[in-house]
């Protein structure tokens, strides 16, 4: 793998972790809202979807580290299958 490739993977990474901060903050704020002006089945719609993206989130965060930043014995980046 190209060092571009890596500095991408890395770049993607770390923008993913932020986006992944932000959708865990508005998942807080919706469990910790009452009703207030929003019908409680609107706060359940909106958590679920959260929740769904947060797992996919993860997700692909797992698989780009695991593709494209595990080190190997020559301490270079791991290699896609």
């Amino acid at each position: 793998m190209d060092r571009w490739q890596v500095a991408q993977a890395v770049e993607f990474i770390r923008a993913l972790r932020v986006q992944l901060g932000e959708m865990t903050a508005r998942l807080a704020w919706i469990e910790c809202q009452g009703v207030a002006g929003r019908s409680s089945r609107e706060m359940r719609l909106e958590a679920a979807a959260l929740r769904r993206d947060l797992q996919e989130a993860r997700r692909l965060l797992d698989r780009l580290q695991r593709r494209h930043l595990n080190a190997n014995s020559n301490n270079e980046p791991g290699r896609s299958r």
